[in-house]
């Protein structure tokens, strides 16, 4: 990719440092450590907090554009074959995401990605109305069937977030959480306490808050809210969407909800989901929350019967184009900057699912090695060739 860094040991300063200990962060300081690299990670809270707390830990391969299906499906086989090393605590399930389709052009909608889906290698399935109530006894009467696709899974990412820090590679990974990066410039890091880090390299991994540290770059707060059950074992066996989330998703302006519950290996169910543009409000705002509540009692009519425990809000740091943000961040940053500087944001609410591909791609540009796939379509500097720094 031609953007290589030489790594300076000299000083004991650390080859790179990783600003954010959310999953993408995360992930990418362990493989950073394990191609041999010494690794400072600064968060500001505690690890595996911001958007990796608030989400839903869904592992789905999506394919609104390539490059989504490229990243989404690559990094879903990466956490495949990381999972025989997770323990109960990271609640890695493959459920299977079963799509439901409310009418026949959703059903026409699902038959089109299903054949898309198996034309890139992706296990799933069509069901029709009676193969989706032995599916799922407790959606409603009167659907007109699903896709499903076999190997999705869920995780529960903070924990994941945590173990990832904790595990012996090659290099070495230093962690300091309640620690607050307040500049990026070429002396390094900046911490609020007035301490400077000198680094080979500087990795901003920290969602939204990167815009704190490189204000230019092209980052929308898109609001969502969560809601968890008490515990009903059995209640609802897959992670299930409505068709109408995808186009709920990518939304570009408004409020939205869609249908989305997922099964806990708790027995809770955990249900979404809303997108607001409009509010950088934390707070639970019970309007958002009765709607979202009442579609997802359209597809599960039991749901107004169960006892629900917590809702909470998170915020999805959203690009322009909803590609993330891997790679050198040169388009934003200027001549006061620190000359290696990365990005890894952007995700949207694929964070989760993408973490373990983004950690390839960024350790591959860095250290300038081949990647699995191409870079290209996630590289900062895309936005300087549409000339659209400013968003």
């Amino acid at each position: 990719m031609g953007h290589s860094r030489v790594m300076d040991r000299s000083g004991g300063h650390p080859d790179v440092v990783v600003i954010g200990a959310g999953i993408v962060g995360a992930a990418c300081a362990h493989e950073l450590a394990a191609n041999g690299l010494d690794v400072l990670v600064i968060e500001r809270a505690g690890g595996g907090g911001g958007v990796t707390a608030a989400g839903m830990g869904h592992l789905v391969v999506m394919d609104d554009t390539p490059a989504e299906f490229a990243l989404s499906a690559w990094s879903r086989t990466l956490w495949h074959e990381l999972a025989p090393r997770l323990d109960a605590r990271h609640a890695f399930v493959r459920c299977g995401t079963l799509w439901v389709a409310a009418d026949d052009e959703e059903y026409a909608l699902a038959q089109a990605r299903q054949q898309s889906l198996q034309r890139h290698g992706v296990a799933c399935s069509m069901l029709d109305a009676r193969e989706l109530r032995e599916a799922e006894p407790g959606l409603r009467e009167g659907l007109v069937g699903g896709m499903i696709v076999d190997d999705d899974a869920v995780v529960y990412a903070p924990a994941v977030s945590a173990w990832l820090l904790e595990q012996p590679v090659s290099g070495h990974i230093t962690c300091r959480t309640q620690t607050q990066a307040t500049r990026i410039d070429r002396e390094g890091v900046h911490l609020a306490s007035g301490e400077v880090i000198a680094a080979g390299a500087v990795l901003v991994a920290s969602g939204l808050q990167a815009l704190d540290l490189i204000p230019g770059l092209p980052l929308q707060a898109k609001k969502g809210h969560l809601l968890i059950t008490d515990r009903y074992p059995g209640t609802i066996r897959h992670q299930i969407l409505e068709l109408g989330y995808i186009k709920s998703a990518h939304n570009a302006s408004g409020t939205s909800v869609a249908f989305n519950v997922q099964p806990r290996p708790t027995g809770q169910l955990l249900i979404g989901s809303s997108r607001q543009f409009d509010s950088t409000d934390p707070a639970v705002e019970p309007a958002i929350l009765a709607r979202m509540l009442q579609r997802a009692a359209d597809y599960l009519p039991q749901l107004p019967s169960l006892n629900a425990i917590r809702a909470w809000t998170g915020f999805r740091p959203a690009t322009s184009d909803g590609m993330p943000l891997i790679g050198p961040a040169t388009p934003f940053i200027d001549d006061e900057s620190h000359p290696s500087t990365w990005l890894a944001t952007g995700h949207e609410g694929l964070g989760v699912t993408t973490a373990l591909g983004t950690a390839k791609l960024i350790a591959a540009q860095l250290l300038g090695h081949a990647a699995s796939i191409d870079a290209t379509p996630y590289l900062p500097v895309r936005f300087a060739a549409q000339g659209a720094l400013h968003v």
